[in-house]
């Protein structure tokens, strides 16, 4: 099957009684939708493509603008009625009884609604009609004055935004910030929590990939979506109001989950609200996995993640802490006692430098992970030191670094092998923490461990330049022979990577693992390669963005519970749908808005770094009502809609 004809963002290609064939550059859809299923045509915000003969242009323009009616707000005149009129229009003609001059009214028509539409829906649907009409209109023509009728094709339809498809966990973010707009605070973290169950803690931490597909960011600023979020979520404690959570009807199947982590809570909860019995397994005391005790207090207050967990669990969830899967009890144990299972482990070892002296126990030689750990337990993993040295350009990185900081280090560097640019921290945190007087020392690699007796006294590094590109795109560092040098160090914390410690499953328990040594899942449904054992977060990625570890495990909830009602196991409609706006691409870097820039983005207040670097008090001290409002009103709903024939 291939491309009979296509117009996508001013790129048309028409292979209609050609021989050979064009291919599209700017819109390259796959034969099949799923497994078996071709995908047949597609239309969406830029235009359209056809893949077979068979699809009926006239039909599918009339399917389209029934999806724009149905899908549009009705907050503004133009898309309310003037989507509802040309889809009766189209009606009308798919039923024998259209007229000619039906074809200029729908395009007077829908030249008017795409001028005058407040929102992306209106502003984005007449555009493939459009299209069709200029393409097809013989086509349209033949079945007016034939009085053809044209039987409905099958079609799927689902809406996306630029942020929406951006976000991992698919959020309705334009919708939740338009009640935020409104002032239904409520109503608006409810929105949240049908797609992320940790709000508040990812109001703080996530990394943002939506704000990057802002289209208000070709304007002036991007909305700070996380931080509405997190507003919503901290308005709720703030007026001390229980979560507006639906009442599950029970079920008498039962669920074990390992580990309290991200992936692990996010299973739970939205099992929890299928009515299934859930019980987690935590092999330390508390819950959050490493957004507890990986994530600082200054970044991520404890109270807030507990907060969190306790809405969970007041669904009926248990979570029995302390309790070592593999130590205190067998996994095999857990597959004979509960009808699915789902591992979600984190990532909480460390990775190795392989530099000399690694290996020797030297004091003062502090792993990352394990570096955060005793500091969010209250404790200085190392009193004796005063100058620390950390390895490493990522978040982990980061944390230990500012931390260092706040626990009365004074003399804190950060070591990293390529440059400032190549560095795969949060922007934020980087620049706050060269804020807080952290030296950074840039294209240079560990090579030795210098100890004076069994205590680290120096590091030996060498410097490097950058290569060619490797795996990650990044240009790889290459270390210049003769230029090794010695920064003096008693605290010396590699942060280069984590690992996942799976050495709870026996080999008899059938659990296949990549040869990176985490657990081999199913990206699309989750599933291990033993039925009924699912998997998602670190374990599977390896070390990831918290929002991602939270969005497969509810897409692991979805799948269990269809195991469990013994349907297939397979992705949803709409997962494809996603995954399909994903190739195509939603976000326009190079569209031009047409709207004029100068509303500022409403900044929240932020601690100065002489008072921040020594307290664990939480920086980001969040928007007050008024500011998310204003903040909200920025949003220019970018909602597009994408239907595919089958």
């Amino acid at each position: 099957m291939g491309v009979i004809f296509s117009c996508w963002s001013g790129e048309v290609v028409d292979n209609r009684g050609r021989p050979e064939e064009a291919v599209p550059e700017r819109l390259r859809l796959p034969e099949e939708f799923r497994p078996g299923v071709p995908l047949r045509a597609f239309m969406g915000w830029d235009g359209f493509c056809l893949q077979d003969p068979g699809v009926d242009i006239v039909d599918m323009c009339r399917a389209w603008m029934e999806a724009a009616q149905e899908n549009s707000c009705g907050k503004c005149f133009p898309c309310r009625v003037g989507t509802r009129v040309i889809a009766e229009i189209l009606n009308r003609i798919c039923s024998g009884r259209g007229q000619v001059e039906d074809l200029t009214k729908m395009e007077l028509l829908g030249r008017a609604i795409q001028q005058s539409s407040k929102c992306g829906i209106g502003q984005t649907a007449p555009v493939p009609l459009l299209l069709a009409l200029e393409h097809f209109r013989d086509h349209f023509l033949e079945v007016i004055k034939e009085g053809r009728e044209v039987p409905r094709g099958r079609y799927l339809v689902k809406v996306t935004a630029p942020c929406l498809n951006a976000c991992p966990a698919h959020l309705d973010i334009p919708t939740y910030v338009e009640l935020i707009r409104e002032g239904r605070f409520a109503e608006s973290l409810e929105v949240i929590r049908e797609g992320v169950c940790l709000p508040g803690t990812l109001g703080r931490v996530c990394v943002r990939p939506c704000e990057s597909n802002c289209r208000r960011l070709l304007v002036d600023q991007a909305v700070a979506i996380r931080g509405l979020k997190r507003f919503v979520a901290d308005y709720e404690i703030w007026k001390k109001r229980k979560p507006r959570l639906p009442v599950p009807e029970a079920k008498d199947k039962k669920v074990a989950v390992i580990g309290a982590g991200p992936a692990g809570l996010a299973c739970a909860y939205y099992l929890a609200l299928k009515g299934y019995q859930v019980t987690v397994f935590e092999r330390i005391d508390e819950p959050g996995g490493m957004a507890a005790v990986g994530i600082p207090d200054y970044r991520l207050p404890r109270p807030i993640l507990r907060k969190e967990v306790e809405v969970i669990t007041s669904l009926g969830v248990e979570i029995r802490y302390n309790t070592e899967v593999g130590k205190d009890l067998k996994f095999s144990d857990l597959r004979s006692q509960y009808d699915a299972l789902f591992i979600g482990v984190g990532a909480q070892g460390s990775a190795p430098m392989r530099v000399e002296g690694e290996d020797k126990g030297y004091k003062g030689f502090i792993p990352g992970v394990k570096y955060l750990f005793a500091i969010n337990k209250g404790q200085d993993p190392y009193p004796e030191g005063k100058t620390v040295a950390v390895v490493g350009g990522g978040n982990v990185a980061m944390d230990c670094v500012r931390t260092s900081f706040r626990i009365g280090k004074e003399d804190v560097n950060l070591l990293y092998r390529r440059t400032r640019r190549e560095m795969p921290a949060n922007e934020e945190e980087i620049v706050e923490a060269e804020q807080e007087g952290v030296k950074f020392h840039f294209l240079c690699a560990p090579t030795k461990i210098i100890a004076e007796g069994d205590r680290v006294k120096a590091v030996e590094l060498i410097r490097m330049e950058l290569g060619e590109p490797d795996e990650s795109g990044r240009r790889r560092p290459v270390p210049i022979p003769g230029s090794e040098f010695v920064i003096e160090t008693d605290i010396l914390i590699p942060a280069i990577g984590q690992r996942v410690d799976l050495s709870f499953l026996e080999e008899s328990d059938g659990i296949a693992q990549t040869r990176w040594h985490t657990v081999e899942a199913d990206p699309d449904t989750m599933q291990t390669s033993q039925p009924g054992v699912f998997s998602a977060g670190d374990c599977v990625t390896g070390p990831d963005v918290l929002v991602r570890a939270v969005a497969n495990g509810r897409i692991a909830a979805e799948m269990i519970d269809r195991f469990l009602r013994g349907q297939e196991v397979s992705p949803s409609d709409d997962q494809l749908m996603e995954k399909l706006f994903s190739q195509i691409g939603v976000f326009d870097p190079e569209e031009r808005i047409g709207i004029p820039p100068g509303w500022p983005r409403e900044e929240s207040k932020i601690l100065p770094p002489e008072v921040r670097k020594r307290t664990f008090e939480e920086v980001d001290k969040g928007y007050r009502t008024d500011a998310a409002i204003r903040e909200a009103t920025r949003c220019l709903r970018c909602y597009r809609i994408g239907l595919v024939a089958l």
